[in-house]
Order: C-alpha cells, then sequence, then structure tokens
C-alpha cells in the first residue's frame, strides 16, 4: 500500500496540507470576514477559538491514534481489524464529544471570565463559543471518517471535502454576517461542517471496501478502547495541556487591552499558514512511520525520520520570513490600524526562532507517538508547556513589561527545548523496545 520514498511522503503530504490548511480556515476565515467590521469582534473569536482548539486537538489525537491503528492493521493484512478500530473510535469520540458540549453550554460565561475576557466582547465571545461547540459531534464524525479515508491513502479526497467546506463557509459568511455580525460567522461555520461531514461519508461509501456496518455495536471491542487509549491518552493529555496552558498564557493577554488580542489572533492565523506543512509532513510520515513499524522494518524509520524534519524546517521557516518582509501587506488585508500592523510585525521577528523549534517538535513526536514511544515525549511536553511557556510568558510579558512580544519570546523558548530533547530522545533509540500496542 505504502512505499518507503520520499516521492511517497510528499505525494501523502500535500493533499493533508491542503486539507489542513483548510481545516484551519474554516476558524480563521470567520476572523478574517468578520474583521471588515470590527476588531473587537476578531478578538470575541480569538477568545472562542481557543477553547475550541483545545476540543479539535483532542478529537484529532484519537483520530490519529485510529490512523496509526489502521495503518498496522493493513501492514499486517487484518481488515476486520481495521473496522473494529474504527467502531471504537466513533463511539469514543461521540461520548466524548457530547459531554464537551454540555460543559460548554453550562459554563462558558464562567470559562471566559476566568480569561479575563474584557467585558465589551464577553457577549459575543460566549455567543460564538456555544453556536460552533453545538456542532462538536459533526466534526468528531468527520474527523474519525477523514482518518480511515487516510489509512487508506486517499488524502487527495479528503482535500476536495475540505475545499467544499471553506468555500461553503466562506458564501455562508458573506451572507450572514451582514446581518447577524459573529452569530452569522458562527452559523455558517456550522453549516460548513455539517455538509462537509455529509460529504465526506459518501467519500466512504464510494471509495473504499469499509461500509457503515463497522457502525453497528457488535464490532466495539473494550480490548480495541484500550489500545486506541493507550495512544490517545498521553497524546490527548498532551495537547489538552498545552491548549490549557495558551489559555491560561491567553489570560494574560488579555489584560494587554482589544488591540492586542486582535494582534495575537493575527499572529496565531499567520503562523497557522507558517506550520501547516510541518504539520501535513508530520502526518505523512506517521502514516508511514505506523505502517512500517507494523511490517516491523525498523531500519526504515531512522533516515525517514530525520529527511521530514530537515524538510519541515525549511519550509517552515521559509514562510514565516516571507510572511515577515512583506507583514504590513499580509496584516493589511485584516486591519489598517498601526499600532497592531507594527505589533505583528515584531512578533513575527521572533516567529522564525519559534517555527525552527517547532517543526522539528511536531514531526519528532508524531514518529515517536507512531512507534509506541509514548510517556516520556507527553511527559516532557506538559512540563515545558507550563514551566517555560507559562512561566516565561510571565516573567517577559508580565513582570519585565515587554508585553506580547515577550509572551512570543517564551512560546519560541518552549519550542526549541522540545525540539532539542526529542530529537536526543529518539537518537537513543528507546523507541525501538517501546512496542507498547
Amino acid at each position: 500500500m505504502y512505499q518507503n520514498t520520499s516521492k511517497e511522503v510528499f505525494k501523502m503530504s500535500v493533499p493533508i496540507f491542503f486539507e489542513l490548511l483548510l481545516q484551519l480556515l474554516v476558524g480563521n476565515v470567520d476572523q478574517i470576514m468578520v474583521s471588515r467590521y470590527s476588531q473587537a469582534s476578531v478578538a470575541a473569536i480569538n477568545n472562542g477559538n481557543q477553547i475550541m482548539n483545545i476540543i479539535i486537538l483532542v478529537l484529532n489525537c484519537m483520530s490519529v491514534a485510529t490512523t496509526i491503528l489502521i495503518t498496522r492493521a493493513f501492514g499486517a493484512g487484518d481488515k476486520k481489524q481495521a473496522k473494529i478500530v474504527s467502531n471504537v473510535s466513533v463511539y469514543l469520540l461521540a461520548g466524548f464529544s457530547i459531554v464537551v458540549t454540555a460543559l460548554i453550554f453550562i459554563f462558558s460565561r464562567t470559562i471566559f471570565r476566568a480569561l479575563s475576557v474584557p467585558e465589551e466582547i464577553l457577549t459575543e465571545t460566549c455567543q460564538y463559543t456555544i453556536i460552533v461547540a453545538g456542532f462538536v459531534l459533526i466534526q468528531a464524525v468527520y474527523m474519525v471518517v477523514a482518518a480511515i479515508l487516510r489509512s487508506y491513502n486517499l488524502m487527495k479526497e479528503i482535500t476536495i471535502v475540505a475545499l467544499i467546506m471553506n468555500g461553503i463557509n466562506i458564501v455562508g459568511n458573506s451572507i450572514l454576517i451582514k446581518f447577524y455580525g459573529i452569530v452569522g460567522a458562527a452559523i455558517s461555520t456550522d453549516f460548513s461542517k455539517l455538509i462537509g461531514l455529509i460529504l465526506i461519508v459518501a467519500l466512504l461509501l464510494k471509495k473504499t471496501d469499509m461500509d457503515l456496518s463497522f457502525l453497528k455495536f457488535r464490532y466495539f471491542s473494550r480490548k480495541m478502547a484500550k489500545r486506541l487509549m493507550v495512544i490517545a491518552i498521553p497524546s490527548g493529555g498532551e495537547a489538552l495541556s498545552y491548549q490549557l496552558s495558551q489559555m491560561y498564557i491567553l489570560s494574560f493577554v488579555n489584560t494587554f487591552g482589544v488591540q492586542v488580542i486582535a494582534s495575537r489572533g493575527y499572529c496565531n492565523m499567520l503562523a497557522n499558514v507558517a506550520y501547516v506543512y510541518s504539520m501535513a509532513i508530520a502526518q505523512a510520515t506517521q502514516i508511514l512511520v505506523g505502517y512500517l513499524y507494523g511490517k516491523n522494518d525498523y531500519k526504515s524509520i531512522g533516515l525517514r525520520v530525520r529527511n521530514s524534519c530537515i524538510v519541515s524546517l525549511i519550509v517552515s521557516v521559509s514562510i514565516t520570513i516571507l510572511i515577515l518582509v512583506n507583514s504590513d501587506m499580509v496584516v493589511g488585508l485584516f486591519t489598517d490600524d498601526r499600532v497592531i500592523l507594527d505589533l505583528c510585525h515584531s512578533i513575527l521577528f521572533v516567529e522564525i526562532v519559534l517555527e525552527i523549534g517547532r517543526s522539528i517538535n511536531i514531526t519528532m513526536v508524531k514518529c515517536l507517538v507512531a512507534t509506541g514511544d509514548v510517556n516520556v515525549p507527553v511527559i516532557f511536553c506538559v512540563f515545558s508547556a507550563w514551566v517555560v511557556a507559562v512561566g516565561l510568558s510571565y516573567v517577559f510579558g508580565i513582570r519585565l513589561g515587554y508585553g506580547l512580544v515577550g509572551i512570543w519570546i517564551a512560546m519560541a523558548c518552549d519550542e526549541c527545548l522540545r525540539g532539542f530533547a526529542f530529537i536526543l530522545r529518539f537518537l537513543q533509540g528507546r523507541w525501538k523496545i517501546a512496542r507498547s500496542y
């Protein structure tokens, strides 16, 4: 099914890149289109997306675990096992989604007050988050089906679905924002996700030998649920911890005012563009490493991981430099506020260093997880996110008065430290004996 070549990784990574970019744009498009009307609404969406990012990352960890185990099953020639993995993943994510949606409906205002969200944007922030969170279940099922399709190497088809979703969201925003503001943006986002789910299920039925019979409860396996959780909980816990640390950092940013909050939103959006290919090549490499691991072909893994890290670093840093050189023009597409333009330009200087660490960090973590070496990398991620990112954000941003630039320096320190630590971990070779699932 897969060939261990750079060409194969590139072929897999390109559609994943566009899929991820388009998925990111579903949230970012709301900020872009609302920016024409209100910078306060941009700040509100930025806070709402911080909550949604936590949920999406946890969902993504389960879908990644699904892809790993299905590709291992394919590597071993066991298609029945792949069906069981898919079944368990759907039921686990559905349960998680229902609980999370209920919590946001009940506690959204309490959560955002704890994050020091300014009163002038609190109501808009809650409205946007509640409406978008209402479709978490739809997004969860979409991500499981997409994980199954990736296992069948159908990345291009997933990208087409993501493109259609974004087109629908853009059209919906252009109509609804004029009449309903930020609420219209949230409704448009939900509708595009619903259409995306319908399309991707149709794609599953047409392009694979997997029908919807895998949803029957007789395929549910507690043993498989445990195997999925062995992968998903540590990496999901790391993702959750990271996003919670980002929320804590956001509470610092929220004390700086609406202009700084909006600047953070724009810089995060541009950073997404810079590192999205790192995520794509990491996912492609992870799929291939999982497949090679299922075949017990350990010799090929080291070279593949090294090459992917190098390519990831070059692409991410190059894109960041390109954005920096043209920052006034790029950020100027969203606002003409000189304070925001200057602040974003300063942050993008720091972003270059941050991307060096992040590109390596993303690739190394996914590859270590694919080989079963989960616990130590995850523990270190949790430690670094809170001690380095949060701790130094307070020191540089608050105590020393560097503001948002200081916070970006702290996050760059966190990413670079983790990237270096994971390289050392991989070179130790513990992953060769870490076959725990």
